[in-house]
């Protein structure tokens, strides 16, 4: 399981505001905080702040490689991932994400692309497209969001198939997973409800909105399941196919599976910590169904951490020491919805300020006393850059409430190591990223290395792509 840009202070932020807004002992800890076995180092190979690609490639390939990097080595040639050789052991394969499903993370353990942003190839390569490793797609359910990079850029809706495209060919990955592997593919929430374990419905493709899914505090429910729902389902439709598999073949009985909680670094870019906050708290909640789940299948381990930590948060600023958790509890959207709302007033100073003064602030913010340097920071924000109306928003809120924010990037900070299920108790200490990967690949007796011969045939790169130009607008940084 993957908390993306989760730190140590995010799991404070939560516990403790969990443990003062419901009155429970000092001592109480979430259902993580007894998981803690270690830490984990996460630098890549060209920096001590790593980006979510470089990253993810440690867990899913055992070895460093540079920012932006998606399952490729330092020297820039696909290596082999642990999905890659679970699949190939016989194991069934999931990802689950909040994210786009070509997102960094998700991507590095089922793609091999030199740029993060050549979303179009991932998208490609998550579907086994032009793959020869196996008759059968690489991942066998993928659950998130993202649902453009699989639709043509003159989209096709027919036949349930997406509205609206984000890439810039005429691939229609979408039918071809359907028609090439037998896909089953789902967009909506009552198809995500209708699935059952014993549908045989793998390999599955469900994604649930055309970008990123929604930040938990924003989701509608009747629209996009949640993580914890996701993870539930995953495990249930994994287990239950794996095991008639393995009673029909000599496929192994287990499964693997990455879980993302994707939008918790988002929010910390945002400097947006009520949004931070719930989507970690969302995270517990997955964690606590995968528990749920070893308890009752005790030959499975889970690992938990964090591909770097974002935001570099703190809990008081100076020079007071104190923090205030309840003035996170009356918010009721993201900045990033917020801003959605307001930036296109911009045009009318006075409708602006009307509406960040009798709605964002009172209504959405909980703030009933608000300060002209408040209005005005969120006023003036509203009519900057997206982002300086994120930053505005989420410094409003987390001045209230005495949150200091280093940076709306990463941070070289390590993060927790998480552990439960067989074998846990020998994981102590810290580690490098790259470890956490092979401490999976040991566990599941595979060894990614033996797949990397096996990939010289892919395509890495994707055409009239050009990496200057995309670092360079991004300020030679990758953002998330």
């Amino acid at each position: 399981m993957i908390s993306d840009g989760f730190g140590i202070s995010s799991e404070t932020m939560a516990r403790e505001y969990v443990q003062t807004t419901n009155n429970y002992p000092l001592d109480w800890a979430s259902n993580l905080d007894d998981l803690l076995v270690g830490t984990t180092c996460t630098h890549s190979s060209n920096s001590l702040v790593t980006d979510s690609a470089a990253g993810a490639t440690a867990f899913s390939c055992a070895q460093k490689t540079y920012n932006g990097a998606i399952g490729v080595s330092h020297e820039r040639k696909p290596c082999g991932t642990i999905l890659e050789a679970a699949k190939l052991a016989g194991y069934m394969t999931g990802l689950v994400s909040t994210s786009r499903i070509t997102h960094a993370t998700p991507g590095s353990f089922a793609a091999h692309v030199v740029h993060r942003d050549m979303e179009d190839l991932i998208a490609q390569h998550m579907i086994s497209f032009n793959s020869s490793l196996s008759p059968t797609p690489m991942v066998d359910l993928m659950l998130g969001g993202g649902r453009c990079y699989f639709a043509p850029e003159t989209p096709n809706p027919a036949a349930g198939n997406p509205k609206n495209s984000c890439r810039s060919d005429q691939l229609d990955l979408w039918q071809f997973a359907q028609q090439k592997y037998g896909y089953s593919t789902i967009s909506t929430r009552k198809q995500f409800d209708d699935l059952k374990a014993t549908d045989k419905k793998l390999p599955l493709l469900g994604l649930f909105t055309d970008s990123h899914m929604s930040y938990e505090i924003d989701r509608n429910p009747a629209k996009e399941p949640s993580l914890t729902e996701m993870t539930q389902k995953a495990l249930e439709l994994l287990h239950t196919a794996s095991t008639a598999a393995h009673n029909t073949s000599a496929a192994v009985p287990g499964f693997f599976i990455m879980i993302e909680g994707a939008r918790i670094d988002m929010a910390a870019h945002d400097n947006d910590p009520a949004t931070h906050l719930h989507d970690v708290i969302e995270y517990w909640n997955a964690v606590s169904a995968v528990r749920r789940f070893i308890d009752t299948h005790p030959n499975t381990l889970m690992i938990g951490t964090s591909d770097h930590e974002t935001g570099g948060l703190t809990l008081g600023i100076d020079p007071e020491y104190v923090w205030y958790p309840n003035v996170l509890s009356p918010v009721k959207n993201s900045a990033e919805m917020i801003c959605s709302e307001i930036r296109p007033l911009s045009k009318d100073h006075r409708v602006l300020v009307n509406a960040v003064t009798t709605k964002v602030l009172p209504k959405l913010l909980g703030i009933a006393n608000a300060t002209r340097e408040e209005i005005s920071s969120i006023v003036d924000g509203a009519g900057g850059s997206l982002k300086a109306c994120k930053h505005a928003v989420g410094h409003v809120v987390s001045d209230r409430a005495r949150l200091g924010w280093t940076t709306g990037g990463h941070t070289g900070a390590d993060v927790g190591l998480y552990a439960y299920g067989e074998g846990s108790s020998t994981i102590r200490g810290n580690k490098d990223n790259t470890h956490v990967g092979q401490l999976l690949a040991d566990f599941l007796d595979v060894n990614p290395e033996s797949i990397t011969p096996l990939l010289g045939h892919l395509t890495t790169a994707q055409e009239d792509f050009d990496e200057n130009a995309v670092d360079e607008k991004a300020g030679k940084a990758i953002s998330v």
